[in-house]
């Protein structure tokens, strides 16, 4: 078995606002300080939330 590589796609991610208070990547994470936030796609909490919504399923 290979090296596996997780990547987080920043259009997706919403830093799990409705659901945590942070993120859980980071939190279950096995290797600290791996997952920082990107000082250059700094995203306000009504951003991620527009973001939560629009992935939200529909029914």
């Amino acid at each position: 078995m290979g090296d596996h590589i997780y990547e987080i796609n920043s259009d997706k991610c919403t830093e799990c606002v409705g659901h945590y208070e942070t993120p859980t990547c980071q939190k279950v994470c096995p290797i600290p300080n791996t997952i920082v936030k990107d000082p250059a796609h700094v995203e306000t909490e009504e951003q991620l939330w527009d973001k939560f919504v629009a992935d939200a399923p529909r029914g």
